[in-house]
């Protein structure tokens, strides 16, 4: 059996990996100082608030009611087409993803609520919703 006569190799470390990341990190905080000087260009105190809220909120889906009848009830107010179509127009010009929900009756001829639909297309209002409810099982 033959008997080793090279001494044991000494382990080392190798240090480049670790002084690449060390100069990324230099680097990286050198350009994060450069992005706080643009900051404090000005001395401006800001004041401060308590409850802070978007100065203006998304306004609510308006909800045209289409009754068995075939009248056309918004916000508790009977309207023609006439003036729906005005009314839908300035809450699109408010908000240009003004969003409606048609509720017709089961019952109410198939021409009116398209009739809604054709208004709501003529002044450009694409988020429209066909409200319904789920049918209960058994009858």
């Amino acid at each position: 059996m033959p008997l080793k006569t090279h001494p044991p190799e000494e382990p080392s470390l190798n240090l480049t990996p670790m002084i690449d990341i060390v100069l990324l990190l230099v680097i990286f905080f050198m350009v994060g100082t450069q992005f706080t000087n643009a900051e404090r260009q000005y001395e401006i105190d800001l004041p401060s608030v308590s409850v802070a809220q978007p100065l203006t909120a998304l306004p609510d889906e308006i909800v045209v009611n289409v009754s068995r009848e075939g009248s056309l009830f918004l916000q508790d107010e009977t309207v023609t087409l006439d003036r729906l179509q005005e009314l839908l127009q300035e809450a699109r010009e408010r908000y240009a993803d003004q969003a409606v929900v048609v509720r017709g009756d089961g019952a109410v001829n198939y021409q009116r609520i398209m009739d809604v639909l054709s208004t709501c297309q003529q002044v450009q209002i694409t988020n429209v919703q066909l409200a319904n409810q789920i049918a209960e099982e058994g009858g």
